[in-house]
């Protein structure tokens, strides 16, 4: 049976990436995410990452190559045939690993964003094998993105 991971930071991308339970329940899946009082309590198998410290560009890149680090031991633990995100910076250090071990990264761009990019969006358009925008504007700034629609 293939292997999913599902890795989002909490909050809305998290509230978007369970839209997506018929895929979990298909797939052997398992999700990375931020801990906080609301992910402590998903069910399912789960793993916490850190999250970018956004303090000062030092403290970025050192909360960055944690995170690195942390999901590394996560993916050769889990081995997922598939990587699936809504984002935010939490996502790209599992992005840019599967897309070096030669795993199918999907993106899905936040429903938030409209009519701009984010910049988790910028960086893992890069290693995405599907790049999916929930508005068709969003077409003109990712022109190799796939218009899905809302996933609500």
């Amino acid at each position: 049976m293939k292997k999913v991971c599902f890795i989002c930071s909490a909050g809305g991308h998290l509230e978007q990436i369970r839209q997506l339970q018929p895929i979990a329940n298909t797939y052997d899946c398992f999700y990375v995410t931020v801990k906080t009082k609301a992910t402590e309590h998903i069910k399912e198998r789960k793993y916490f990452s850190d999250d970018l410290n956004r303090k000062s560009k030092f403290a970025g890149i050192i909360s960055i190559c944690r995170m690195f680090f942390q999901q590394m031991k996560i993916f050769l633990l889990e081995k997922p045939d598939a990587i699936i995100t809504t984002g935010a910076a939490v996502a790209i250090p599992m992005c840019i690993i599967g897309h070096f071990f030669k795993k199918k990264v999907i993106y899905i761009e936040s429903y938030a964003r409209m009519n701009s990019v984010n910049r988790s969006g910028k960086v893992i358009y890069r290693v995405a094998d599907l790049f999916i925008v929930q508005w068709q504007e969003l077409l003109r700034y990712y022109p190799k993105a796939v218009y899905g629609g809302c996933i609500y």
